[in-house]
């Protein structure tokens, strides 16, 4: 029997506007980037998660995108290159007087920058910047933007965000609210959209500040993990093994010897696949021996992937990425390959901890693993699996 453990994902942030529907289902919607999720809300208030975090670049930082490629269709390339590389804390400062612009269905004044009005002057008068761009124009210092073409902005964003939600709601959950949380939430022209294309399958729900949501969701989840009762894997992990060598299933390249005979490297043992269910605090365990009598160390090297596990043999091939590693002292060698190497794996808050537990010395290490890493590290693991 394998381990179990999993990441956690955004959805856990939003438990401060949750706690009153309970027995129903709900998706969540949420990020600069679009993270959904599905959760049921048990009796007491826990979340129940029912479908992995699904993050997408169709966020609000999507809108921000458009907004500055139409700016830089205004202006040129070259100007605006130039804009960007000598002024970034006057272009930032911008950026965020658009993000506040972003909450109404209007047309829009932006202020032009101090900065990018004398740079364009040096090329030719602000009025001609703006003959060429249809709506648009330029009013006494300002950027003045028309409601449809604001709107245009959210086309990719909202046709993203859609084609998610559907897929999702195929699935066949009896979702009963959809919520909306995060900065991009109080976007007026994206709360329309939800509403407008699924408010007659669900109720459309954002409360009054739906980004104090996010960071107040997050006090309370510090505060008590249990509030998230399960979660779905994002991922499969593994860790990897040595397996006795067998031509007929091993590639030849993996095979390695010692004075216990030939053996295969890094395979990959699956310890929880994607999409399975995680309860929280649970812990699960595994049994291991060296691969030689008078082995003192042991290594356990964890993997992730988003890669369908079918056919998937080793860790080091396309897809798959180590996300750390713990080295166990195994000084007491009496009892040769015959000694007991355990790892433990325990799910709690937002992390898993790795516990490896040599039986016959006592010695232990453990590790909280970074599931952000994307460093890639060749580790032969020293034990295996009978």
């Amino acid at each position: 029997k394998c381990h179990r453990f999993w990441r956690a994902g955004s959805g856990l942030l939003l438990l401060s506007v949750l706690v009153t529907f309970i027995f129903n289902y709900f998706l969540c919607v949420a990020g600069g980037t679009i993270d959904i999720t599905v959760h049921e809300v048990l009796e007491g208030g826990a979340l129940k998660e029912l479908h992995k975090a699904s993050g997408n670049d169709f966020g609000g930082q999507t809108v921000d995108k458009k907004f500055k490629e139409f700016l830089r269709e205004i202006f040129s390339d070259s100007l605006w290159d130039a804009y960007e590389k000598e002024h970034p804390g006057e272009l930032q400062k911008m950026m965020y007087d658009i993000s506040v612009l972003k909450e109404n269905d209007d047309d829009v004044e932006i202020s032009c920058p101090y900065n990018l009005g004398e740079m364009a002057k040096e090329k030719q008068k602000m009025e001609k910047f703006f003959e060429s761009v249809r709506g648009v124009s330029w009013n006494q210092g300002a950027i003045k933007i028309s409601k449809e073409k604001v709107r245009s902005f959210y086309a990719e964003s909202l046709n993203g965000i859609t084609k998610s939600l559907r897929e999702i709601l195929k699935k066949g959950f009896t979702i009963k609210y959809i919520l909306l949380l995060g900065g991009y939430a109080q976007s007026l022209i994206l709360r329309q959209h939800i509403t407008n294309h699924f408010g007659d399958q669900c109720k459309v729900l954002c409360p009054s500040h739906p980004q104090e949501a996010i960071m107040k969701g997050a006090v309370m989840f510090g505060r008590n993990p249990a509030l998230v009762a399960s979660r779905i894997s994002a991922f499969t992990y593994g860790v990897s093994l040595s397996d006795r060598f067998d031509e007929s299933k091993h590639r030849a390249d993996k095979r390695y010897t010692n004075k216990e005979g030939e053996w295969c490297d890094d395979i990959f043992c699956v310890l929880v696949k994607e999409n399975e269910e995680v309860g929280w605090f649970k812990t699960s365990e595994h049994s291991f021996t060296p691969v030689e009598r008078d082995q003192t160390a042991i290594i356990f090297a964890f993997y992730r992937t988003e890669r369908k596990i079918q056919g998937l043999m080793y860790v080091d091939e396309w897809g798959v990425e180590n996300i750390g590693s713990i080295i166990l002292e195994s000084p007491d060698t009496a009892r040769g390959m015959n000694r007991e190497i355990k790892l433990e794996i325990k799910f709690g808050a937002t992390e898993m901890t790795a516990t490896a537990i040599d039986v016959d010395s006592g010695s232990t290490v453990n590790t909280e693993l970074d599931f952000m890493a994307k460093s890639k590290r060749s580790i032969r693991n020293n034990v295996w699996q009978k």
